[in-house]
């Protein structure tokens, strides 16, 4: 489904509002993020809980409850930090619905326990449609044997890159950061040369961003 609107089970409605002094008191924000979010959110609501209870599919790989929330914005742009600080503060995946004036916008992250320290998440970089009429058709649930399996189906249709054969989730998580960090770095090569004046240096900076865009074009395919 292009959209990546789907349609989440009566039975997993939750329809709670999240006051901003909870997100704080979990997340524990900089002032600077605190203004970010009384700036650009007009309310959070915990919409749906997707886990085993709801909807009947097993927990897997460390995969026990997906979260919906709703963010009723007041303005077009939302600051990623917004985002981040709502992750921080709950320990299972979200999907973000974004809404402002009519239209919606999904919005996730990858994000798993972290391996280092426990009852930390790692939260990857994240991935979003552009925006949508608020009432467009929404698809049924992906079909899944389990809720990681449902994570990973619901996540893949907001990344723009397709899968390699056999690639889980995460690995394919880790390597469309790798490309954003290659795409700056070719970004910033592309910059050095366009100012550089002297014909040595120029023929060294082709060169690094020939390399770049090698590795770029290796990631990409």
């Amino acid at each position: 489904m292009s959209t990546a609107l789907f349609q989440y089970p009566a039975q997993a409605t939750v329809g709670s509002r999240v006051p901003k002094s909870r997100v704080y008191r979990f997340a524990k924000p900089t002032q600077a993020v605190r203004d970010l979010i009384v700036g650009q959110v007009q309310e959070i609501t915990w919409t749906y809980k997707l886990s085993a209870e709801t909807i009947n599919l097993p927990a897997r790989d460390g995969i026990t409850k997906i979260q919906i929330f709703r963010m009723d914005l007041k303005q077009a742009e939302l600051d990623e930090a917004v985002l981040r600080t709502l992750d921080k503060a709950v320990a299972f995946p979200i999907l973000f619905e974004l809404r402002w004036q009519g239209r919606i916008k999904p919005v996730a992250a990858y994000k798993r326990p972290s391996e280092a320290e426990a009852g930390q998440q790692v939260i990857g970089g994240y991935v979003e449609t552009g925006w949508q009429p608020a009432g467009a058709e929404r698809a049924p649930l992906p079909l899944a044997l389990d809720l990681s399996g449902l994570y990973t189906r619901l996540l893949r249709v907001l990344m723009p890159l397709t899968p390699r054969p056999g690639e889980t989730l995460r690995q394919q998580a880790e390597r469309l950061a790798r490309i954003k960090t290659k795409e700056r770095e070719v970004r910033q090569a592309e910059t050095r040369l366009r100012r550089e004046r002297q014909f040595n240096h120029k023929v060294a900076i082709n060169a690094e961003l020939r390399g770049l865009r090698a590795e770029l074009k290796r990631l990409l395919e």
